[in-house]
C-alpha cells in the first residue's frame, strides 16, 4: 500500500514538474505585446532624442552659443537634410559609404575567419603572428590611409585596403578568443565521432566559439566603418564619389557647421541601423539557441 502511494506521489510530482516546464516554454515562446515593445524598446530612444533636441535648441534660444559657425540650430541642420533630399543626393551619400563599408567588411570576414582559425589551432602560427594581430588591432586605422594612398592611389581599392587592415585583426582575434573558450570536452567528443580537420572546425569549433566570434564581427564592423570614414575624410576626391566622410570634409572646407552636423548625424544613424538590423538579431539568436535569452 505504501509502495503504491509512493509511486502515485512520484507520478504526481513528475506531472507537476512537466506542467511547470510546459508553462515556462509557453510563456517564453509567446510574442511580446506591441505596447510593451513600444514602451521598453522604442519610447526610451525617442525621449532621448527629444531631450537632446530641446537642450540643443535651448543653447541657441538663450544665446549660450550665439555663433552659428560654431553651433548651428536644429532648423539649420534640418534645412541641410531637406536640401539634400530634394536634390536627390541624401541617399547617394549614404549608399556610397554603406556599400563600400559592407563590401569591405565581407572581404575582411573572408580573410579574418580562416586566419583566426589558423592562429587558434596552430601553435607556431599563434606564436608567430598572434602578437602582430593584437598590435594591428590597437593601431589607429587612420594611420593606414597615407600609405594606402601612396601604394594604391585615390581609388576604391585604397578604401578597401584601409577597411581590411582595420577590420581583419579584430575579426581574427575575436574568433581566437571564442575558440580559446571552447570546452575541451567538446573537442574530444568531436574527435571521438570523427569530426576532425575542417569537418571538426565547421561542426564543432565554430558553433561553440560563436559568441566570441560574433563579438569579433561586431568589433570588426566598428573598425571597418571608422576606417572607411577616416579614408573618405583624408582622401576625398570627386572621382571617388561623395560618401559620408567626404560630406563631412566638404562641410569643413566650406565652414558650414550645418553640413558637418548633417554628416555626423548620418554617420551615427548608419552605425545604429547596422547594429539594430544585423548584429542585435544575431546576438539574440545566439543567446536563444543556448537558452540564455530572457525577455525583458
Amino acid at each position: 500500500m505504501a509502495s503504491t502511494d509512493t509511486k502515485t506521489a512520484q507520478g504526481a510530482g513528475l506531472a507537476g514538474v512537466e506542467a511547470g516546464l510546459d508553462a515556462l516554454d509557453t510563456a517564453e515562446s509567446g510574442r511580446t505585446p506591441l505596447r510593451q515593445t513600444f514602451v521598453n524598446k522604442i519610447f526610451p530612444p525617442i525621449v532621448a532624442v527629444v531631450v537632446v533636441l530641446l537642450v540643443w535648441q535651448a543653447l541657441i534660444t538663450f544665446k549660450v552659443v550665439d555663433d552659428p559657425t560654431k553651433l548651428p540650430s536644429p532648423s539649420d541642420v534640418g534645412a541641410e537634410f531637406k536640401d539634400a533630399w530634394l536634390q536627390g543626393t541624401l541617399l547617394d551619400y549614404i549608399w556610397t559609404s554603406v556599400s563600400r563599408g559592407l563590401l569591405g567588411f565581407l572581404f575582411a570576414l573572408a580573410i579574418g575567419t580562416p586566419l583566426g582559425l589558423l592562429v587558434a589551432r596552430v601553435k607556431f602560427v599563434r606564436a608567430a603572428i598572434g602578437p602582430v594581430l593584437s598590435g594591428l588591432q590597437s593601431l589607429p586605422s587612420v594611420a593606414w590611409v597615407p600609405p594606402a594612398v601612396i601604394w594604391l592611389g585615390l581609388d576604391n581599392s585604397m578604401m578597401y585596403a584601409v577597411i581590411l587592415l582595420g577590420a581583419v585583426p579584430s575579426i581574427a582575434n575575436g574568433l581566437v578568443s571564442g575558440i580559446d573558450q571552447v570546452p575541451p570536452l567538446y573537442l574530444r567528443a568531436g574527435r571521438t565521432m570523427g569530426a576532425t580537420g575542417l569537418k571538426g572546425a565547421w561542426h564543432i569549433v565554430l558553433p561553440a566559439a560563436l559568441p566570441g566570434y560574433l563579438a569579433g564581427l561586431k568589433q570588426g564592423w566598428a573598425f571597418s566603418w571608422r576606417s572607411l570614414m577616416a579614408a573618405e575624410i583624408i582622401a576625398s576626391s570627386p572621382d571617388l564619389g561623395i560618401g559620408l566622410g567626404a560630406l563631412l570634409e566638404n562641410g569643413r572646407n566650406a565652414s558650414s557647421m550645418s553640413m558637418v552636423f548633417e554628416a555626423i548625424i548620418l554617420i551615427l544613424f548608419v552605425g545604429i541601423a547596422i547594429d539594430l538590423l544585423i548584429f542585435s538579431p544575431l546576438e539574440r539568436w545566439v543567446l536563444r539557441s543556448r537558452g540564455l535569452f530572457v525577455k525583458s
